[in-house]
């Protein structure tokens, strides 16, 4: 029986959790829940707006980098809102990423927007609050002036 559009988005927000914490061993089952031609897209990423991650083995290198060694993070889901279309192919998510990266708050605001075609994701479009994100994982600094450099 094939995954929901839902059940889909819902294991990918789990799984993503369990890597970022640190279970490196979550990177194929993560992979596997794209088709070979998935498109992922962060449109409002402060450097990355205007690109996109194709195909199954980008996301698989992606996220073979997303857990990094030298940070702890404890982290969970929080406020998870699925939201179905009229399409039933596309759902829409919110939530966020609340817990601890080292000894900094993570609370980070996601909204994806994910359309599923046989249980596998086949385009995503990610809002997250990157700022937040890179606040908690300390490197904020270095992202403004990376952001400052390109005026």
């Amino acid at each position: 029986m094939t995954r929901t559009a839902g059940e889909t988005v819902r294991e990918l927000v789990d799984r993503v959790t369990m890597l970022r914490n640190g279970d490196h061993s979550q990177i194929e089952p993560l992979a596997g829940l794209y088709a070979l031609d998935a498109y992922v897209t962060h449109p409002l990423h402060p450097e990355h707006a205007n690109s996109a991650t194709a195909g199954r083995e980008a996301l698989r290198a992606h996220f073979s980098r997303l857990p990094q060694a030298d940070v702890s993070v404890a982290s969970s889901v929080e406020d998870f809102r699925l939201h179905t279309t009229a399409d039933p192919e596309v759902v829409i998510v919110e939530f966020r990423y609340a817990g601890r990266v080292g000894q900094r708050a993570l609370n980070t605001r996601c909204i994806f927007v994910v359309r599923v075609v046989a249980g596998l994701i086949v385009e995503s479009r990610d809002y997250i609050d990157h700022l937040a994100s890179a606040r908690a994982y300390g490197v904020l600094p270095e992202v403004l002036a990376r952001l400052g450099a390109g005026l």
